[in-house]
């Protein structure tokens, strides 16, 4: 079958990259008010999740150090709900696939699933705490502040919504996202994190800006009070950098790679434009047709939300699903429709061709098609000709390499993609 014809392209986008990401932490540590104000001796929990930040490992060093120069006892804690498999053991994995243990710190991570309850929210929701964060001193938070995958709102991913969902742990995900069913999450996350900062053990934490590179951006060491004000201004000005895929609308979205790493759902519903809502579901973003996905990332252990997404996947991805830490994570979540899997081959070529012929168009080689990497790393893809007349005229589209068909191996798997872009 003719297939589509693929310019590999560049996409400069704004660098925002801190040049010393470490020294930023520290001296962000060192000029906030509320991490002066901690006693000298005090045990302070510092969380970490399981999403896939530039530089984390250098992030939460420069977070424990810095408590360490202050004469302070920091300890890490896994926050992350669900993840690693629900269990203690997994969810200390995921923060070794990071670079976070101890050696690296230099501290304890403890690891646990137990909570305590802390109170009720004005809807009635049962709030919970990790207990080794709640018999703490204190407790602050390394987070990512972006646009959240499942809604609109004005406080969205965050050190707030990390408070609120991961510090209940398993136990408190699974109600939280229950209760999200009934009155939305942005009111579940302010609800719930307004109870624990009533606790007095809430801190603050480190609030992590990436820019449209993947880059650290910016980092600010946030304080509890006032911490709902400044992540809804910190949201606000990092949705203005994100990077959206080229076209309006197109057939087919290749993706090399998807992992809760790269987002809480395999993939950036906020890209592919798809959600456990629908497809092409976020006004202003582009209409995909289908989205085929080719593998999945190891830092997950095999967690592949994200999968229902897809409308054909590789074999390869799905033999390395571990369905019970998928439908896990899903069901905690409260939905069903990203872990429902789709049909899978053994090729490239047998999952391309399949799917094209579904796109509506008599000639395969008419289809549009955009491939890149994975939702988090936009600035290298390939996009297929009709697109590429279409971003000429933009200064900040390069082709990297001639047009070229989609070119296959002789046992039918994919030659070239991002990496011959990126090289080129």
């Amino acid at each position: 079958m003719g297939l589509p014809r693929m310019v590999a392209i560049r996409r400069d986008f704004p660098d925002r990259s801190l040049p010393d990401v470490y020294g930023a932490v520290r001296e962000s540590m060192q000029s906030a008010d509320w991490v002066r104000q901690v006693p000298r001796g005090s045990r302070i929990a510092v969380g970490v999740g399981s999403r896939g930040i530039a530089n984390l490992s250098a992030i939460v060093k420069g977070v424990t150090d810095s408590w360490l120069d202050r004469g302070v006892r920091p300890f890490v804690i896994p926050v992350m709900g669900s993840h690693g498999g629900g269990t203690a053991e997994g969810q200390r994995e995921v923060l070794a696939h990071y670079g976070i243990t101890e050696r690296a710190l230099g501290v304890p991570i403890v690891s646990s699933l137990d909570v305590v309850p802390v109170g009720d929210s004005p809807s009635g929701i049962a709030v919970s705490m990790d207990r080794e964060a709640f018999e703490a001193d204190g407790v602050m938070l390394c987070s990512r502040v972006k646009w959240h995958t499942g809604f609109e709102g004005r406080l969205e991913s965050g050190v707030h919504k990390m408070m609120a969902i991961g510090l209940g742990k398993w136990e408190g995900a699974k109600r939280y996202h229950m209760w999200a069913v009934r009155i939305g999450l942005e009111q579940v996350i302010r609800e719930v994190g307004q109870v624990l900062l009533d606790t007095g053990r809430m801190l603050g934490g480190m609030a992590i800006l990436e820019d449209a590179n993947h880059a650290t951006a910016e980092v600010h060491a946030v304080g509890a009070a006032g911490m709902v004000a400044r992540e809804e201004e910190l949201l606000a000005r990092v949705k203005q950098w994100k990077a959206d895929l080229p076209s309006p609308a197109f057939d087919l979205l290749i993706v090399d790679e998807i992992g809760k790493n790269i987002s809480g759902s395999g993939m950036d519903t906020k890209v592919v434009n798809r959600s456990w809502l629908g497809r092409n579901c976020w006004a202003g973003l582009p209409s995909i047709g289908r989205i085929y996905a080719r593998s999945l990332t190891p830092h997950g252990g095999g967690n592949a939300v994200g999968i229902g997404l897809c409308d054909v996947i590789h074999d390869r991805l799905y033999n390395a699903v571990d369905f019970g830490k998928t439908w896990i994570n899903s069901f905690t979540a409260s939905s069903t429709i990203s872990c429902m899997c789709p049909p899978h081959f053994p090729t490239d070529r047998e999952c391309v061709e399949r799917i094209l012929a579904t796109c509506g168009r008599a000639d395969l080689a008419e289809c549009s098609v955009v491939w890149i990497r994975n939702t988090m790393e936009m600035g290298h893809m390939l996009v297929s000709e009709g697109i590429y007349e279409g971003l000429r005229d933009d200064p900040s589209v390069t082709a990297a390499l001639p047009a070229a068909e989609l070119g296959f191996d002789s046992s039918g798997q994919l030659v070239g993609g991002v990496e011959l872009a990126v090289a080129a």
